[in-house]
């Protein structure tokens, strides 16, 4: 089992087992309460006490409708298509390719409800160590600098995704909040990761894996300021690398020899994770992508213990991106014929072509096989879900970089995340030089219809996008491209698979408020798209 913020779900486990064993010494003296005043924690107390302000990130992320379906399913990597065992769902996944999402849509209501929660767990945490109702004595400044940037991090993908919310602070004020701009948001984040990062441990140990570290609360200002100009209008990208330096030159990560590690089910021994959501298949339950990709037959390919939905696969055009020398695609991706690991029978087998959305059979598209599905496997992994790499510190400093005119150093920091990816088949192909980091994508954007793209737009256009295909070689499926796809141009003005750009003007680069939170808090006004 991993030790990591949800190991106090396996103390709770751990005592009720220890209270069904035998015992043969009955005399103790016996209490009907354990009075605030008498609990007085200790550094061990401390993962039981925050605990509950992290574990919302599990369905958050990886579980069903979570983040990972929010970033993808509007973006041009992965497409959940109509198939013969269903997976229209009410036009739920076509109106994400589609961008015809509305004010009640699962995805984007999960997300502001789950931020939210973890917002108010956080909340109400801090007001019971600031009434002393959790009498902290060692370590409190740390653990409330913690609990804030926690906070703050749940903030900065609201301001992502929704955008104009409204900032909660105070778990004792039960007015309506009043809603706060974009602009507003960002800087609120901003400020509270500045005023507390310093206070945070600079472990990166197992006592601090899936907590927010000094180097997480870095790479989450990191990325705050890669997105600035969107979120605000007017671009920061020399703070981005200065937080980026920050973290390279703490020597504390490095990155991982085999992509894979990353990826394992025992990945929380990786020293390229800065931040991820730790998941246990059956103390930690969540991470359910393998369920939503693989097809059902899958399963006698592993000797799953768990039906897979067949659901999701890969959009061919982004599949047409890749060099074939590029190990990062076989990592990525489960691709043609699966076989009976007992008896090496043919089950299946999974073709590039995906028809449309409207229909496809049921071995259409390569499957999502970055997440180690061992054999057994259940309806959920113990594989961890990265939220920070250090691979992404390195890109995100490059990107600063490029977009401020050092081509050539940010050349050198790609070639060195691209190097373990063409280690074993031509080393040679990992260098790119400056020039090429300024060139157009070379996806072929347009529309697919019948094995090929028509209404052809191509990527030659999209400025700097052979870094921003560089972001899709190494974070696809990690629940990053809808963000990239806005912060390079593309996301609202290029077709891809069955997506064309909406013709009313609206971006869609925001989610809509849910409609049930504008009924309740009159002081909500919806997003300009859905009005």
């Amino acid at each position: 089992m991993k030790t990591n913020i949800s190991g106090y779900l396996s103390t709770i486990l751990l005592g009720a087992a220890l209270l069904s064993s035998g015992c043969t010494k009955l005399d103790e003296e016996v209490y009907d309460q354990v009075l605030e005043t008498s609990f007085e924690p200790t550094e061990k107390d401390i993962p039981s006490i925050i605990g509950p302000a992290y574990t919302i990130m599990r369905p958050m992320y990886a579980g069903w409708q979570g983040n990972f379906d929010l970033q993808e399913e509007p973006a041009d990597i992965i497409v959940t298509p109509v198939r013969p065992n269903g997976w229209y769902d009410g036009g739920t996944y076509q109106r994400m390719h589609y961008h015809e999402w509305n004010e009640v849509q699962w995805q984007p209501q999960n997300m502001w409800n789950n931020c939210f929660n973890g917002i108010n767990t956080s909340n109400r945490i801090l007001k019971m160590i600031e009434t002393g109702s959790i009498p902290i004595t060692n370590g409190k400044d740390e653990l409330v600098a913690e609990l804030k940037c926690l906070r703050a991090f749940y903030y900065s993908l609201l301001v992502d995704t929704h955008g104009n919310v409204p900032i909660v602070t105070d778990w004792s004020d039960i007015s309506l909040p009043l809603q706060s701009s974009r602009s507003e948001v960002f800087a609120f984040v901003e400020k509270e990761l500045l005023e507390n990062m310093d206070k945070l441990s600079e472990k990166a140990d197992q006592s601090m894996y899936g907590r927010i570290n000094k180097w997480a609360a870095k790479a989450t200002l990191a990325k705050l300021y890669l997105n600035a100009e969107v979120y605000t209008g007017t671009a920061q990208w020399e703070k981005c690398v200065a937080q980026c330096n920050d973290i390279i030159s703490s020597g504390t990560y490095v990155l991982e020899a085999n992509y894979k590690n990353n990826f394992t089910t025992n990945n929380n021994t990786s020293r390229e994770l800065i931040l991820a959501v730790p998941y246990d298949e059956s103390l930690g339950a969540g991470n359910s992508i393998h369920m939503k990709t693989l097809a059902t037959l899958h399963r006698l390919v592993l000797n799953m213990n768990a039906q897979p939905w067949g659901g999701n696969c890969a959009v061919p055009q982004f599949i047409d991106t890749y060099d074939s020398d590029d190990t990062r695609l076989k990592d990525t991706w489960i691709m043609g014929p699966q076989y009976n690991v007992t008896t090496g029978e043919l089950i299946l087998t999974y073709g590039k072509n995906v028809p449309g959305i409207e229909m496809s059979d049921y071995f259409d598209g390569y499957r999502i096989g970055k997440y180690e599905i061992k054999p057994g496997a259940i309806g959920s992994l113990s594989t961890d879900f990265p939220i920070f790499r250090y691979a992404q510190v390195l890109m995100m400093k490059a990107e600063g970089l490029l977009r401020t005119g050092n081509a050539a150093e940010a050349a050198a920091l790609v070639t060195q995340v691209r190097e373990r990816a063409f280690a074993s088949t031509d080393p040679s192909k990992a260098t790119v030089t400056a020039a090429e980091l300024t060139q157009g994508s070379v996806y072929k954007y347009g529309i697919w219809k019948d094995g090929a793209v028509t209404e052809s737009e191509g990527g030659a256009d999209i400025q700097y996008g052979r870094f921003y295909d560089e972001l899709g070689w190494e974070f696809a499926a990690e629940a990053q491209r809808r963000q990239d796809m806005i912060r390079f141009g593309v996301f609202h003005r290029k077709k891809w698979f069955n997506h064309r750009p909406r013709t009313d003007g609206k971006t869609r680069i925001l989610f809509p408020l849910p409609e049930a939170e504008i009924n309740k808090n009159p002081n909500l006004q919806q997003n300009p798209d859905y009005r």
